[in-house]
């Protein structure tokens, strides 16, 4: 059975008192046992949120670098992170991948260093919107599933999880239709059994990121190849976030 992951990835957002704010609305209601909650936090506020929601939330790092160690002036490592009790990052989201310049072989060397602490991974891919008007998306999602994640075996890819996020619906307001979002999850759930195994693709979570918010979680939730979604700004509002949570 696959797991069921509502992630809310905060961004670079929130003061400290903010955060504490958040935390406390986050904690007062539970969901169902089978959905697996987890916030992916600025470094900084990694601390308090295994303060106020360790034993109900999975806390992620945003990001991390490729090495443990070493005169790497403002990154953070898997070491550190996992240091801190958590349990999984974040990687290749298309902010990183666009502002950062983090290429498919970078994100490989990430996810090695992830992967060498027994952390789990959340791999966000998708395509921008002249690559879906081209006709590529499918191409580009393939390549970055190649050049990133398929060195690994099948053990190793266990500690995987997929984001999709179609870039051009990031942020914009403008989700993938269901029908859209679903044709991309089978998409990804078939190439990961072409390259692994039936097992593999029928274990993978494959979560959607994209403008997900209340009035539309339950649709896009509904379909059969998605199992979560990935939240940015909704994820911001506690009743938002416990809204979205509750309708998978």
């Amino acid at each position: 059975m696959r797991m069921k992951l509502v992630g809310g990835n905060w961004k670079m957002n929130l003061t400290k008192d903010q955060a504490t704010s958040l935390c406390k609305r986050l904690k007062e209601q539970e969901v169902d046992d089978d959905v697996k909650l987890a916030v992916y936090v600025p470094a900084i506020h990694i601390p308090l949120c295994q303060q106020h929601l360790g034993n109900v939330y999975h806390i992620g790092a945003q990001n991390c670098y490729t090495e443990q160690s070493g005169a790497y002036t403002g990154e953070i490592s898997p070491k550190i992170i996992k240091s801190y009790g958590c349990t999984s990052v974040l990687v290749g989201h298309s902010e990183r991948r666009d502002f950062f310049n983090e290429s498919n072989e970078f994100l490989k060397q990430k996810v090695d260093a992830c992967i060498a602490e027994e952390l789990h991974v959340l791999f966000c891919l998708g395509e921008n919107l002249d690559q879906r008007e081209s006709g590529k998306a499918k191409e580009v999602v393939k390549q970055q599933l190649q050049e990133s994640l398929f060195h690994l075996s099948e053990k190793e890819f266990a500690r995987i999880s997929i984001a999709y996020e179609p870039v051009w619906a990031i942020g914009t307001g403008k989700a993938a239709s269901p029908a859209q979002a679903q044709e991309m999850h089978h998409f990804i759930r078939e190439t990961i059994q072409n390259h692994y195994s039936n097992e593999a693709a029928k274990t993978t979570s494959i979560v959607y990121g994209g403008s997900v918010k209340p009035n539309n979680a339950e649709t896009i939730f509904a379909e059969n190849d998605i199992d979560g979604g990935l939240i940015g700004g909704a994820s911001l509002k506690g009743e938002d976030f416990l809204e979205i949570a509750s309708s998978l």
